[in-house]
């Protein structure tokens, strides 16, 4: 069980961190109004995951002005997809491994 465990990423533990890279997966990026509507977290607490999801390198960040409005979407990086797809392999090994025990 220990070789599961290895491969799994803090960076993904929290709810928050895996709603995020699951939006930014199956689309080209979202904004951070969608983030905050669609997961319902608060403002600093959705800038505090994106910020440490950037920090990792696992999203990119791109604002801009729509109009007279400041805009900030989100789009996940290679290495990002690549991190988030490990990290959801090694869970599945886990669950699909000892599911008969």
């Amino acid at each position: 069980m220990k070789d599961y465990l290895k491969h799994i990423n803090k960076d993904f533990e929290s709810r928050a961190r895996l709603g995020i890279m699951s939006v930014l997966l199956v689309a080209d990026y979202a904004d951070f109004s969608f983030l905050k509507e669609t997961l319902q977290l608060s403002d600093g607490n959705l800038a505090s995951h994106l910020r440490s999801l950037e920090d990792a390198g696992y999203v990119q960040v791109e604002k801009q002005f729509i109009g007279r409005k400041p805009n900030t979407r989100y789009q996940v990086t290679a290495q990002g997809t690549a991190a988030f797809r490990n990290h959801m392999d090694a869970l599945e090994r886990l669950i699909v491994n000892n599911k008969s025990q």
